[in-house]
């Protein structure tokens, strides 16, 4: 099942239908539908396909041959080119006469076994690009190598790319397109547990409770979630201890900088580093309030939903998962889904006021979207706007979400009232 990513398909349409070379780097973290947004757009058209894989050049040669020559030959050969070189040539000389796809996924795999590689493509590429007909396509999972070894100044394929794509999980609107018999609450509660990761979400199954599919993901120590945020870390960075202790911290109220190092026991310098890198990863996000640039009030927020959800409610009940008892543990996790899912909600609000603002229906037509927080000067007390996006000098938007059972009074809209004239809107 193959769903959304509409604007990334036709993009790469159009950079098809040119008919001269085009080179475009795609990357983005594991599971979030790169190589399925590959193969649907390559379903219908003459291309080779070349999956990298995590051992030696001579391997990862062999499979390249393999993959050229069947594509070449229409027959499986087990002869290998006697280089990369030799192999890339080949399909350079195949695309001057025909269009052509050539696609290396998990291109670092690759990269890393073969260091010359890089340069290798730069050479053909300068040498056929006037006369190929070819489109290539690098494709890769490690953020860190892509963006330092392929996109950076410093990278031999530096100005060669005729486009690049960072393909990112799904928004709630696309997300709700893999369900059809959630309820629309059931909906948001299935993307604040695992967010829009398109593999993640086929784990979900929209014949059963939100309930159910928590004690058979989450709950359950067989199932393909239950480690996943660890195996994750663990593929993407050296020391994953830190960084597990780092995000649960996080996970469990910890926002601030000063906060975050005093939960794990680390000088400040030493998680600013570690949350670098987590926020290059997309797991988290920095936030200061809205319209300060720089702020002593800046904190940290988790990014990915599953990581949230797993990091908030997995590791403090991990004893009793293990023993088998999801009902217990559910037991445990209930009483605080309605807290958790505030933040959730506020996101999906603003997802919905940008969809509003990009069809012309938003009342004010704002710049940015962001959260408030600081000191209110009436009551001197510390307040908070759940949404705010300044149009221009005069005219603001601001909004208040509330994720409740509960029936919401004017109340709420006369305190959002009152709180708006903090500003000078």
């Amino acid at each position: 099942m193959f769903i959304g990513r509409e604007r990334e398909l036709t993009s790469l349409d159009k950079l098809y239908a040119s008919g001269k070379f085009e080179f475009v780097v795609i990357y983005g973290r594991r599971r979030v539908g790169k190589t399925a947004l590959i193969n649907k757009f390559i379903s219908d058209k003459k291309a080779i396909y070349i999956m990298g894989v995590e051992s030696n050049a001579k391997q990862n040669l062999e499979n390249f041959s393999k993959n050229i020559m069947e594509f070449g030959t229409g027959i499986r050969a087990d002869t290998a080119f006697a280089s990369f070189q030799a192999a890339l040539e080949y399909v350079f000389q195949m695309a001057e006469k025909e269009r052509l796809v050539f696609v290396i996924d998990e291109y670092p795999y690759v990269a890393r076994a073969s260091r010359s590689l890089a340069s290798t493509l730069q050479l053909l590429i300068d040498r056929y690009k006037d006369s190929s007909k070819m489109m290539l396509i690098l494709c890769g999972s490690s953020m860190s190598y892509m963006e330092d070894h392929v996109l950076a100044y410093k990278a031999p394929l530096y100005g060669r790319r005729t486009a690049q794509m960072k393909i990112l999980p799904f928004d709630f609107a696309d997300t709700c397109r893999y369900f059809q018999k959630f309820s629309d609450e059931d909906k948001a509660m299935i993307y604040g547990m695992v967010g829009g990761t398109p593999q993640y979400l086929l784990q979900m199954d929209d014949r059963l409770s939100v309930e159910e599919n928590i004690k058979n993901t989450f709950l359950n120590p067989t199932s393909v979630l239950f480690e996943e945020p660890e195996n994750l870390l663990k593929q993407e960075v050296r020391e994953p201890a830190l960084y597990n202790a780092i995000i649960t911290a996080m996970a469990t109220g910890a926002s601030r900088m000063a906060e975050i190092s005093t939960k794990v026991g680390e000088n400040t310098s030493v998680c600013s580093t570690y949350l670098k890198n987590l926020m290059m990863l997309g797991l988290v996000r920095k936030e200061t309030p809205y319209g300060e640039k720089t702020s002593r009030k800046t904190i940290y927020a988790i990014e990915d939903n599953l990581f949230r959800f797993w990091y908030r409610f997995v590791p403090e009940n991990s004893s009793v998962i293990g023993r088998g008892a999801a009902d217990l543990a559910y037991k445990r996790i209930e009483p605080f889904l309605p807290d958790y899912m505030g933040k959730v909600f506020e996101d999906i609000c603003q997802q919905y006021l940008w969809k509003l603002l990009l069809d012309g229906d938003s009342p004010v037509e704002f710049r940015n979207l962001g959260r408030w927080w600081g000191t209110d000067p009436v009551t001197r007390s510390q307040t908070e706007i759940d949404i705010m996006g300044e149009q221009d000098k005069d005219t603001a938007l601001f909004g208040e979400c509330k994720w409740t059972k509960e029936k919401v009074d004017v109340g709420v809209l006369e305190t959002l009232v009152m709180r708006s004239r903090i500003f000078h809107y």
